[in-house]
Formats: C-alpha cells, structure tokens, sequence
C-alpha cells in the first residue's frame, strides 16, 4: 500500500497545504517584495542578464534564482501566487529527491516514505516553501548535486555514472548562478572525503572533470554576459558576498559558532526528539557506506557554515535533506521494532509547546489584546492551528506506532493558515503591499514616487509595476548600486526634500509610502507638504499629493 500510495499522498498534501495557500496573504518585507521586484524588473526591462533593484544596480546575488520567480511571474501573472511558486515548486523537488535517495539506500518503501514526509514537514522547509526567497532554489540544485553524486558513486553501468556526473555539473552551475561559489564548494566538501575514506579517488579524478565541463558550460555565458554588461559584478560579488561575509569583522548577521546547533534542533520541529536516536543509530553504522556519506553531508556543511561570521537560520537548509534520510532510516527500524518510547516523547513535546502556545495566546487576548474586535476570523484560523497541532501530536503520543506521521499534520495546518491569521499589527507591519493593494488606483494615477523604507519602496515598485521609487533618507543595502552616477539622483535627504516635493509636483501628483514608527521617520514625515490626502494603517502612512497649481 506504502509503495502505491506514497507518491500520490505526498503529492496531495503538497497542493492542499503548500501550492493553496500561497495567494492568501501579502508579500513578507523585507525579502519577498524585493524579489518579487527585481525578478518583476527583469520582465519589464528585458534584462535578464543584470539583476536590478528597483532600477539600481543589485549585485548581491546572481541571476538563475530571479529568473525562476520572473518565469512564475511570466505564466501566472503579477500576483502572490506567481511569485512564490518558485520556492514551492523547489521544495516540491527537494521531496522528491529526498524519496529517492531514501530508495536507493534504504530499498523500503516505508523508509522512503518516511524520508519524504519528514523533510517536507521539518518546520524550516515547510516555512519557506511558502516564501519568496532564494534559499529554497539553492537548496533544490544541492540537494540535486548531492544525490547525483550518491548516484554516481553507487552507479552498476558506466552509462549510467556518466549521466549521474553530469547532472551533478548542472546542479553547481545552477546552484553557482543562483548564489555563487558555495554551490561548487559543497559537494566538493563531502566529495573528496568521502572518496579518500572508500579509497575510490581516482574515479573522483576520473569522472570529477566531467562534471566541472558541465557546470562550465551552463554558467559560463551568464558569467560572460554581465561581465560584458557590468564589469565591476565579480569584484563585488566575490569580495562582498563571499569574503567579506564569511570573515569579516563587521559582516551582516553575525552570530556566535554555536548558532547552528540549536537551529538544527529547532528546523528539525516536530521531529527534534527523534534527534537523539536517529544520531545515536547514525553513529553505529557509520561504517557503512550510504550512512557514512549522509553523515558527511549533514556535519561537514554544518561545521563550514558554523565557522562563518555571517549566519542565517535558512544556510542550514542543505543539510536537512540528509537528516531526513537517517531519521527515516531510525523512525521506521523502530517502528519495525515496536519501540515507541523515542516517538512518544516526541509527540509528548510537541503536545506541551502546542498547549504552552495556546495557553499563551489566551492569557495574552484577556489581559492585553493582540487580536481586535475586527479580527475574529484571524483568531478562530490561529485557534484552529494550536488545536490541529495539539490533537495531530497527542495521536502520536499515544499510539506512536500506528500514528507516527501526524505531527506532519499539524505543522503544515501551521504554515498553510498561521500566515493568514496573523493579527492586523503584525501585517500592518511585515505586508505593506497588501495597504498599498487597497490605494492601489490612486497611486497609479501619481506621475513620482517616494518612500522611506526599503521594503515598503520595493513593494510599492512590485504593485505599480514601476521600478522608479525615489529613496527618502534610505540607502540600506542599496548602498553599492546607489553609488553609480546614473543612480544618484534616485536618493532624496532629508534637507534636500521640500525642494524635491517642489519640483516634482510641477510635473504632475506624487505618491508616498512611508513607514512611521520612530522619531526619526515622524520627523522625514514632517517636511513633507500637508496639503495632500492622508492614509495610515499601523506603522504605513500614504500621502498623495496633488499637482501644483502654476
């Protein structure tokens, strides 16, 4: 039944709780205006060689991520849905590949299906398949290089190892033009150890070559062409973004070596106590060649990313195809065992964090509401997760052998409806664009453009389809791009706006978007004119000022 109906459910569970939700809340600052902006950018200019941010000069990543979401954009419109399909659409391949993998190690159909399921419900997968970034397609072409070369290695025909290669030479040359060089350096990080310990290095110096031909041949005309476009992107690229991030004293996110252990732990939710085991039984058969390699994918990448100063929680993601793996491999030994006890503890603590949430959430609503009148239905969807997920692991936690799988449940009834039931402060603040949406005729109608904040900015270019926002006392990561003379004048100070106001309402209605939240801002708020319209909702304020009369 396991091996007739895997596939089918898992392609289910992907359209009702990751595909059907992707068009029912706003666009998330301060990432997925951004890329929803520069990949809608790439439609409107025709330029699909130099990613460009609200028509300034973004080199912080390659091409082939935005490429993918301006294609979701191209066949399914300008919308939430044609700009998040991406990532879910990579997700959805991960799974697939992890099944796989699983099936050619493990040859079980039920230790495949609990690979699969467990990596498509890790909370931090199932988080960002639903959201617009460029973490969930690099972790697809690793994930795709990484199984490739499990293939490869494990290969009975030289027709078969050969295609085996290649595809992992496509894999780094997608994964290199979606975020650069770490796409190159993490199958060669489990590679070359790998092959020294099963002494099979001369076939890594024999087939190795063949996949470097083939990442080279899908990079190498991109890498031309905005070299020829942008001479400076390289420089740029690989001292900022690689250099500079892994070991500068000032790079962004900096986080101490040991960030990543409890990320793991947390990524891996509602799984986390299954850990325990699946490392223990890991260990055991670490001689064993499938496990030894998965071993090596999951703690190599870990202690390489550990030892850069720059971390975000999702530089894990490529790790956790692995950890699946080997704890489906541990779940189902003791399922087939009749031992419980690991996954009766595992749905017990998800039991006490679901209860721990709910009760939270009472006790916040009665003594300091977080939810409004108005905000009933918000409340009744965030209700409804807390209680999925507290019966989906109580299941567990009392037959853990015949229902091991429902805390799949309850984490994607969270990441399908918690989105969509966020309270009004929370949205008013992180989805702009949905505020922007309601005003969205009037702002059509404004001849300029301005706004304060980065994120509301590139929302408000992503809903009007116009990249020229002019940036009001706001560089942030535009800071490079802003530099070049042809963008220079896209910045606006704070003693230089009143004169700007001046001039542009001679040619025609301004628009506004800006974000009030601290001194700072009421006082840029403040030297705008105050003849024009005003709406506010929490923190985001549009102005629309009319034409100056003559």
């Amino acid at each position: 039944m396991i091996r007739r109906w895997a596939l089918p459910l898992l392609l289910s569970a992907f359209g009702l709780f990751y595909l059907l939700p992707l068009a029912f809340h706003g666009l998330w600052i301060p990432d997925e205006p951004r890329y929803a902006q520069i990949s809608q950018e790439m439609l409107l200019r025709g330029d699909w060689v130099s990613p460009h941010f609200m028509g300034i000069r973004y080199f912080e990543k390659p091409a082939a991520g935005y490429w993918l979401i301006a294609i979701g954009q191209a066949i399914f419109g300008d919308n939430l849905f044609g700009v998040r399909i991406a990532s879910a659409v990579s997700t959805g391949l991960s799974v697939l590949l992890t099944y796989l993998i699983a099936r050619r190690l493990w040859n079980d159909p039920r230790k495949s299906f609990a690979s699969a399921l467990l990596y498509m419900s890790f909370g931090l997968i199932a988080g960002q398949a639903g959201y617009s970034n460029l973490d969930p397609q690099f972790t697809l072409w690793v994930n795709l290089s990484l199984v490739a070369l499990w293939f490869a290695i494990d290969s009975t025909t030289q027709r078969a190892r050969l295609m085996s290669w290649a595809v992992l030479g496509f894999a780094c040359g997608m994964g290199f033009m979606t975020k650069g060089f770490l796409a190159w350096l993490l199958p060669a990080l489990i590679a070359l150890p790998y092959m020294l310990w099963q002494r099979r290095l001369g076939e890594l110096l024999r087939y190795g070559p063949l996949a470097v031909i083939v990442a080279i041949i899908v990079s190498l005309p991109w890498v031309l062409a905005i070299h020829a476009h942008e001479p400076d992107f390289w420089n740029f690229f690989f001292w900022n973004e690689h250099i500079r991030r892994f070991s500068a004293e000032d790079a962004q996110h900096t986080r101490p070596w040991w960030f990543y252990l409890p990320m793991l732990v947390v990524s891996s939710l509602p799984w986390a106590a299954l850990l325990p085991s699946t490392f223990t039984q890991a260990w055991k058969n670490k001689q064993q060649s499938g496990t030894g390699f998965l071993l090596l994918w999951l703690v190599l990448p870990l202690v390489f990313f550990s030892l850069s100063r720059g971390k975000l929680p999702t530089y894990i993601m490529p790790c956790l195809l692995p950890l699946a793996v080997l704890m489906g491999n541990t779940l189902i030994d003791r399922i087939t065992q009749a031992q419980g006890r690991a996954i009766r503890i595992n749905g017990l603590l998800n039991l006490v964090i679901g209860t721990g949430a709910l009760l939270a959430l009472i006790y916040l609503q009665l003594a300091k509401p977080v939810y409004g009148q108005q905000e009933m239905l918000s409340l009744s969807l965030t209700f409804i997760v807390l209680m999925g997920w507290i019966m989906a692991n109580m299941l567990q936690a009392f037959r853990p052998l015949t229902m091991w799988a429902t805390p799949a449940l309850g984490i994607w009834l969270l990441v399908a409806l918690l989105p969509a039931g966020m309270p009004n402060s929370i949205v008013h603040s992180k989805m702009p664009d949905q505020f922007i949406n309601e005003h969205i005729d009037e702002l059509k109608q404004t001849s300029t453009l301005l706004s304060n904040d980065l994120g509301a900015a590139s929302a408000l270019a992503w809903r009007l389809q116009r990249p020229d926002v002019a940036l009001y006392n706001t560089i942030g990561e535009l800071k490079y791009g802003l530099e070049y003379p042809d963008s220079i004048q896209r910045r606006v100070d704070m003693d230089k706006v009143q004169q700007w106001m001046t001039e542009a309402r001679k040619q025609g209605s301004v628009g506004v978007v800006m974000r009030v939240k601290n001194v700072l801002e009421m006082q840029e708020v403040e030297l705008l004119p105050v003849d024009g319209k005003r709406y506010q909702q929490g923190e985001i304020a549009i102005l629309i000022f009319p034409k100056s009369q003559p």
